[in-house]
């Protein structure tokens, strides 16, 4: 087995907006990559199973790097990767007041996209691609 670092082709980054609680930053993060695994297959690895044989669910074969941006890169990186199809989740601030995904699902449909309240998006493709997608934005500290 080497030892050097595995350089993946592929990108999974997610941006949320800076003026978030860090409570909101955990909890968009964690909705944003959870749509990306039934849409995306290959970014999820194989299971686990510890040394007593307990089996583990997969998790995602590479890393997800969470970044911080301001409201308008975020509207930006949006319409970056929508420009460029690549497959993306949105969380918009209406969620923070829905209580179950029947009304978040609602009050997204409810709102043309160029107007769009987004606090968070998470967004996978080729390297290169997601890298323009996000520019503007930092790693989330």
């Amino acid at each position: 087995m080497s030892n050097e670092p595995i350089r993946f082709d592929t990108k999974i980054a997610v941006l949320l907006r800076e003026d978030l609680e860090p409570w909101q930053r955990l909890n968009v993060t964690a909705f944003l990559v959870s749509g990306l695994g039934p849409q995306v297959p290959e970014v999820i690895g194989d299971p686990y199973e510890d040394a007593d044989g307990v089996p583990y669910l997969p998790m995602f074969r590479q890393p997800v790097l969470v970044f911080e941006t301001t409201k308008e890169t975020l509207t930006t990186a949006h319409a970056r990767a929508l420009s460029r199809s690549l497959p993306r989740a949105i969380f918009t601030s209406d969620l923070f007041t829905t209580g179950n995904d029947h009304d978040n699902r609602a009050a997204v449909r409810a709102v043309p996209t160029n107007e769009l309240d987004l606090v968070g998006m998470a967004v996978y493709g080729p390297r290169n691609a997601v890298d323009k997608v996000i520019k503007g934005a930092r790693m989330h500290p």
